[in-house]
């Protein structure tokens, strides 16, 4: 039975692979010649391309702005961090400070008449 379902398996993934690789071809040979005109900025003329160019760079491009993208986040996690950082290690300053302070003040010294029980009389 276990290899029944492996082969079901594998032909499932070759039948899949093929399906996948003659769409390709079919979309290489549709769009092969078709032009297209790509408008970029203001004063210049659209520039006249076809669609097999501008499919690998329209794809690259979103590759590049996803990582961009990901590269700011991860800049302002960092910069949240940092800020958390400082904050702890500036209050973690203070504290040290007043506890250096508080071991520089000097207690009363205690008299031996304080420190005896009251008699009653």
């Amino acid at each position: 039975m276990e290899n029944l379902w492996l082969k079901i398996k594998i032909w499932t993934k070759i039948i899949l692979f093929t399906l996948v690789v003659t769409y390709l071809i079919i979309f290489i040979c549709e769009n092969a010649n078709q032009e297209l005109k790509i408008w970029f900025w203001f004063t210049k003329e659209p520039i006249k391309t076809t669609a097999l160019e501008v499919i690998p760079i329209t794809l690259l491009a979103g590759v590049v702005g996803t990582l961009i993208v990901r590269m700011a986040f991860r800049a302002m996690r960092q910069v949240r961090e940092l800020r958390k950082r400082n904050t702890t290690a500036r209050l973690d300053r203070e504290v040290a400070e007043l506890k250096a302070k508080a071991a520089m003040l000097q207690t009363k010294p205690t008299t031996p008449e304080e420190t005896k029980p009251a008699e009653n009389p």
